[in-house]
């Protein structure tokens, strides 16, 4: 049973219609990479998920039970954490005050400074992330890399069970995305479900189980990464649509079926 599934989901904004009929499952333990061009409905999807914005129609189902997400609370109570390309991270701020805010931990009416460094520390220990000099050390002053790593270990934190990420890796330099993409792949070992938005093709194959193509707010092709190859998923990407899929008798023909172009996923 996936953790997530979406059946019908739809979304307009007024005459708009920016979502069409996707069906989608992402489940736990997994990289599920939604790809498409500007204006494909990936911004919509996930907010729609993450409670900022509700479906028009169509169903969520979480552990196979219908839910209804009315905000991103109701989303963060269930353990849907969304990490957005700003990240929502306070520069001024330490890394255990970041990962801690709004949820602090208190003694005696006074915040409890150890319990909080043992508590942020070991989380970052458990996604094995090294390369930050010291708890301590101001936001402001990490890479853009230890950024999404302090952002992404405060969802965790925080119980989330599918963590959605935007752009993880726009704008960083090579050993920076080797640091996030090797973040989200412990994510998805450690039986999270990963929700990844990205342009960059070279990270989806290096770090996706699963790959859905959104197309003018249709899901034209989801399936296995194995089914796909680059230059299928850009012309999926550019026209909704390509010739290359299953030829090699992989199964790739599944995710474009009559099925799929409407939005199912098989």
């Amino acid at each position: 049973m996936p953790l997530l599934r979406l059946r019908g989901v739809s979304k307009n904004f007024g005459p708009v219609q920016a979502l069409t009929d996707i069906n989608l499952d992402i489940p736990a333990g997994q990289v599920t990479a939604l790809v498409g061009d500007n204006g494909a409905g990936k911004s919509t999807l996930i907010k729609t998920v993450a409670g900022i914005w509700q479906p028009s129609s169509g169903d969520l189902l979480w552990d196979g039970q219908p839910v209804h997400i009315h905000s991103p609370r109701d989303a963060t109570n269930r353990g849907i954490a969304a990490v957005y390309q700003d990240l929502a991270l306070c520069d001024n701020l330490d890394i255990v005050q970041n990962m801690l805010l709004g949820h602090e931990k208190q003694r005696l009416g006074l915040l409890d400074e150890v319990s909080m460094e043992l508590t942020a520390k070991q989380t970052l220990q458990d996604l094995k992330v090294t390369s930050v000099r010291s708890i301590r050390q101001p936001v402001g002053s990490l890479s853009g890399g230890q950024r999404q790593a302090v952002a992404v270990a405060k969802a965790v934190m925080q119980e989330a069970r599918l963590v959605i990420m935007d752009e993880p890796t726009a704008a960083l330099g090579v050993s920076q995305t080797e640091l996030v993409l090797s973040l989200v792949a412990r994510l998805a070992g450690t039986g999270h479900a990963v929700l990844v938005i990205s342009h960059n093709l070279v990270d989806v194959f290096q770090v996706a189980d699963r790959i859905a193509v959104l197309y003018l707010g249709r899901l034209v092709a989801a399936g296995p990464a194995a089914e796909f190859d680059r230059q299928s998923t850009v012309d999926l990407m550019t026209t909704g649509t390509s010739t290359r899929l299953g030829d090699d008798g992989s199964g790739g023909e599944r995710a474009t079926s009559p099925r799929a172009g409407s939005g199912s996923e098989g």
